[in-house]
């Protein structure tokens, strides 16, 4: 299995609330998170880790190169981008065909979860595995609506339904074409790249994680560390 992290955005609403490090060097019990990312993708028997991150902040690009030194399934590209659709829309140009887990990398999960969710991607035959949770605590969250099968049909702003994205998205390389169109399309956001992959007729599926959790304030930090504790 291949994977991919979007490291590329600003972390602004962290760096305002005082916290000095780049979000993908924030520390959660002691471990960044960019790094607790790397390992635990080694841990599920990653083939290659492609990794977008901006060349605005110059301290997570020196800590990834340092980190590819010792492992070369790790492959780094810097650039600025204005969404993260279009960071993947990046990583998409190198990661090669078949199936890849993406994600954000500010998502926290328990790991045994996340390894059980890769083992029902692998063995899967949709094109699309996507983590949600019914834990919400999201200023904006995406809304997945589903059958009883849970299959997904909609991506939803506002509407409330019993499952949020977790930004964790297992899809293969039939998405690559609904990116491409996306971006000639002028679209931004993952929520819209996520819509056009229903729209175009993609089979989808959520997978439930009892809870996942994202780091965009300096109190999250404290929320994730908290979460971790519960699975220990």
């Amino acid at each position: 299995m291949k994977y991919a992290i979007l490291a590329a955005g600003e972390g602004s609403r962290l760096a305002q609330e005082g916290v000095e490090l780049p979000k993908p060097l924030v520390k959660i019990k002691g471990e960044a998170m960019i790094d607790r990312l790397i390992r635990i993708f080694n841990d599920c028997g990653a083939e290659d880790i492609h990794i977008i991150t901006n060349n605005l902040t110059p301290l997570t690009s020196a800590h990834l190169s340092r980190l590819q030194e010792k492992d070369s399934k790790i492959h780094v590209m810097v650039k600025t981008t204005p969404s993260s659709m279009h960071s993947f829309y990046e990583l998409r140009q190198v990661m090669g065909k078949g199936k890849f887990c993406l994600t954000t990398v500010d998502t926290i999960f328990h790991e045994e979860e996340f390894k059980q969710y890769i083992h029902a991607w692998e063995t899967s035959n949709e094109d699309g595995l996507m983590a949600v949770t019914d834990y919400i605590d999201d200023e904006k969250p995406l809304y997945i609506a589903t059958d009883n099968a849970l299959k997904i049909t909609a991506f939803l702003d506002k509407e409330p339904q019993k499952y949020i994205s977790g930004g964790i998205y297992g899809l293969s390389d039939r998405s690559f074409p609904v990116i491409d169109k996306c971006i000639s399309e002028g679209q931004s956001r993952m929520r819209n790249f996520q819509r056009q992959l229903v729209k175009d007729g993609l089979s989808l599926k959520a997978y439930p994680f009892t809870k996942i959790l994202d780091v965009d304030h300096a109190e999250d930090i404290r929320k994730a560390e908290a979460f971790l504790e519960e699975g220990e």
